[in-house]
C-alpha cells in the first residue's frame, strides 16, 4: 500500500488543549473533524504518548484553537515539537480559561471551541475523542491554515506521535 495516498486528505492545524488538576498543557494536531452539528459534536485523535492525552483522559475535557495561516513556525514548535513534560507551553504563549477550566490558546487563533468528552474510542497507538461543542468564539478574521499549506509552503515536519506521520522507506 502506498500510505503517501493518506496525504491526500485535508486537516487543518489547531492546538488541542486541556487541564488536570493546576496543570495545563497542549500540542499540535491535524486531524479534527465535525461530527454532528446537532447536538454540536466534534472528534480529535490524540496519540497515547502525549501528554495531553493523559490530561483529557484525566478532566474529560479539551479545547480546540483553530491556527491561522499566517501562524509562525516557532508557534507550531511550541505546541507540536515540545513536550509539556519538558516545557511548560502556556508559561511563553498567551491564554484564557475557558469555562472548562481548560487553557485556550489566543495567540494565532482565529476561534476556538471548547467540548466535554462523551465517548473514547482506542484507536491502538491513538485515541479518539469525541466532545460535545459546550462553547465557541471568533478571535479574529482570516483563513485556517491547512496541514498541505504547513507542509508544501512552510516546509513543515511531522512528529512520529501525529497520526499523519509516515515512516520513510529506507
Amino acid at each position: 500500500m502506498d500510505k503517501s495516498v493518506l496525504y491526500q486528505m485535508a486537516y487543518g492545524m489547531y492546538v488541542v488543549s486541556s487541564v488536570k488538576g493546576a496543570e495545563y498543557n497542549g500540542q499540535i494536531a491535524n486531524t479534527v473533524f465535525q461530527i454532528s452539528s446537532d447536538p454540536a459534536t466534534i472528534a480529535i485523535s490524540i496519540n497515547k504518548q502525549n501528554l495531553t492525552h493523559d490530561y483529557i483522559s484525566a478532566s474529560k475535557v479539551f479545547t480546540v484553537s483553530i491556527l491561522e495561516k499566517e501562524a509562525p513556525l516557532k508557534c507550531i514548535g511550541l505546541f507540536g515539537f515540545k513536550s509539556g513534560k519538558d516545557v511548560k507551553k502556556f508559561e511563553s504563549s498567551p491564554f484564557k480559561i475557558g469555562i472548562t477550566g481548560a487553557p485556550i490558546a489566543l495567540e494565532n487563533a482565529l476561534s476556538y471551541l471548547e467540548a466535554e468528552v462523551v465517548q473514547t474510542v482506542d484507536v491502538e497507538t491513538h485515541s479518539v475523542f469525541i466532545g460535545k461543542i459546550i462553547a465557541g468564539e471568533h478571535l479574529k478574521s482570516g483563513e485556517p491554515m491547512t496541514y498541505a499549506y504547513y507542509h508544501e509552503v512552510k516546509k513543515g515536519l511531522t512528529p512520529k506521535t501525529a497520526p499523519t506521520y509516515i515512516k520513510k522507506e529506507e
